[in-house]
């Protein structure tokens, strides 16, 4: 394989191509393709940018037929019909039926764009400036997205320039069980000498996707929604990663009944893999003055039209994310197996996760990273999280089939094996 030239030109900050050296040049649903004509299956869908899986048919389809008429791309913030098509696939296809009344600002198309616009906007809303995040929380690495960032390899690639505007807090679990981490969120507030001045937001992944899959509780989230209403607070639920179907439900929070008072998405939100993402928020929080918050890539009419196809294929019914939630219970099923045999030779591992948003963690990344190199040999693409990368991670394709879905399983297996025997 030719790798010189990309390694003499690309960046060192590079990752992916670190763990994954060869050359990719094709991609169906779940199954990656190089250059030498290997396939493999893909656990890792674009850091779950991919739920639909890649090159999705009916929705590449949506996005050949608007280029083949020579309509709108790019637009700024022009309203388009790419833009009226996708607002009514959202109003009619997710908000409505779920009794959810959000505006939409779609501020630049990366996850931590829709991070820094819904902390601003908080900020603007309520007056105030901290807010309130929590450990392992990951929510981008551009400087205020990185303020709420817990963990210390992107804190502290800043250059010495500080990141200031975020208060950490323990997560859900964080304290070990028994403990819940919102009595101490709630006595602070309570405290006028607790030190923690009163935030105007709290943001909060509901499954903490690069900190290492950690899902907090239904009863946890709903608690701290309730806290919220009690201090004036925003709840803010970064469904970045963990949104567009990803836990089993459109949006993470939906399995605690909870509504946010702020919502980001990104990564699967094209349903193709084009880069978009969008804050919703409550009407009465949209005290943006006109282009107070701006972008040059607001208006990705391609995004539009792939987003929409992708809701109105995959979310008129609940057929999609009960195949998801059946998946996701094999996926469980068979980490939980894993977990128990890694445990056997004496590294304690456990299986943790909801919906297709599982892992394993083992403990130590060096583990971990024996389990992901052995499985890329054996022909699957799976990656790690956690602070120092001790969970392997899947977040393959919503759309897999059974039986991909079952080999990537059985690769996975088998390379835990090979690698710790």
């Amino acid at each position: 394989m030719q790798t010189q030239l990309l390694e003499r030109m690309e960046s060192e900050v590079r990752t992916y191509s670190r763990s994954f050296p060869v050359v990719f040049t094709q991609a169906r649903n779940a199954r990656l393709t190089d250059e030498d004509g290997r396939e493999y299956i893909d656990f890792l869908a674009g850091a779950g940018t991919l739920n639909y899986g890649h090159n999705n048919p009916k929705i590449k389809q949506a996005l050949l037929d608007y280029l083949a008429e020579d309509n709108i791309i790019h637009g700024l913030d022009f309203w388009t019909a790419a833009k009226r098509n996708y607002l009514e696939a959202l109003d009619e296809v997710i908000l409505k039926p779920r009794g959810l009344d959000y505006k939409v600002q779609f501020p630049g198309p990366t996850g931590t764009n829709a991070v820094e616009a819904a902390i601003r906007l908080a900020r603007n809303a309520k007056g105030r400036h901290n807010i309130v995040t929590f450990t392992n929380g990951f929510h981008g690495v551009t400087m205020g997205a990185l303020a709420t960032t817990g963990n210390r390899k992107f804190r502290e690639a800043t250059g010495g320039v500080p990141t200031v505007g975020g208060t950490f807090l323990p997560y859900d679990g964080y304290l070990g069980d028994g403990t819940d981490t919102l009595d101490y969120f709630e006595k602070l507030l309570t405290d006028k000498s607790g030190g923690l001045d009163v935030p105007a937001g709290v943001i909060v992944e509901t499954v903490q996707g690069e900190g290492g899959i950690n899902a907090c509780g239904n009863a946890w989230l709903k608690r701290l929604e309730g806290i919220c209403r009690a201090h004036d607070i925003l709840l803010i639920v970064d469904d970045i990663q963990a949104g567009c179907g990803r836990t089993g439900k459109f949006f993470s929070f939906e399995h605690a009944g909870v509504t946010p008072d702020i919502v980001t998405n990104s990564k699967s939100l094209s349903g193709l893999g084009l880069p978009f993402s969008q804050v919703l928020m409550r009407p009465e929080l949209d005290v943006w003055s006109p282009g107070q918050y701006n972008g040059t890539f607001r208006g990705f009419a391609l995004a539009f039209t792939t987003a929409a196809a992708a809701l109105r294929e995959y979310w008129s019914d609940d057929a999609f994310a009960k195949e998801v939630e059946r998946k996701g219970q094999a996926v469980a099923e068979r980490f939980q197996r894993i977990a128990a045999w890694i445990s056997e030779q004496g590294i304690e591992a456990s299986e943790r996760g909801r919906g297709l948003m599982r892992g394993i963690d083992v403990g130590s990344g060096e583990v971990a990273d024996k389990i992901t190199a052995q499985a890329f040999e054996n022909g699957l693409v799976i990656e790690t999280s956690g602070q120092d990368g001790e969970v392997v991670k899947c977040l393959c394709p919503l759309t897999i089939s059974d039986e991909d879905l079952v080999e990537g399983l059985d690769i996975l297996e088998a390379s835990t094996k090979q690698a710790l025997s």
